[in-house]
């Protein structure tokens, strides 16, 4: 169960590298290669406005007034951070199963010391020579 913990704060602190990962580096160059601001988090289409509807066109606005909006931009966004985060830990079980080969590789070419026999067994041993030599 302390490894599931474990797992879960890790994936969390994840998410949160990941998230400031694509708003702060990667959307940065995208819209510097487009050449303006791009903020996928804010594009969407509206499929229906609630009748009478005159106020300001911004997705908070919409949606608060009951607009059926569809949020493709924020899809996208989560997309991203989902595809990077599994990029990252794909990384990461890549580098352990590659330290772990690595390491039964070197036990299996050091052949283990034979373990010195129990006292007991040196003891008798001893007896039986002196026995045979009298």
């Amino acid at each position: 169960m302390i490894d599931l913990a474990v797992g879960v704060i890790i994936g969390a602190a994840f998410s949160k590298i990941i998230d400031s990962l694509v708003a702060d580096v990667i959307m940065p160059l995208v819209a510097f290669i487009v050449g303006g601001e791009v903020d996928f988090t804010n594009q969407y289409w509206v499929l229906r406005l609630p009748e009478g509807y005159s106020g300001p066109q911004t997705h908070e606005a919409l949606t608060a007034a009951g607009a059926v909006v569809l949020s493709w931009g924020n899809f996208l966004t989560i997309l991203i951070n989902f595809i990077l985060l599994a990029f990252v830990v794909f990384c990461l079980v890549k580098a352990v199963n590659a330290a772990r080969r690595s390491l039964e590789r070197e036990q299996a070419e050091e052949p283990a010391a034979p373990a010195p026999p129990p006292e007991d067994v040196a003891l008798l041993r001893e007896i039986r020579d002196l026995l045979r030599k009298q």
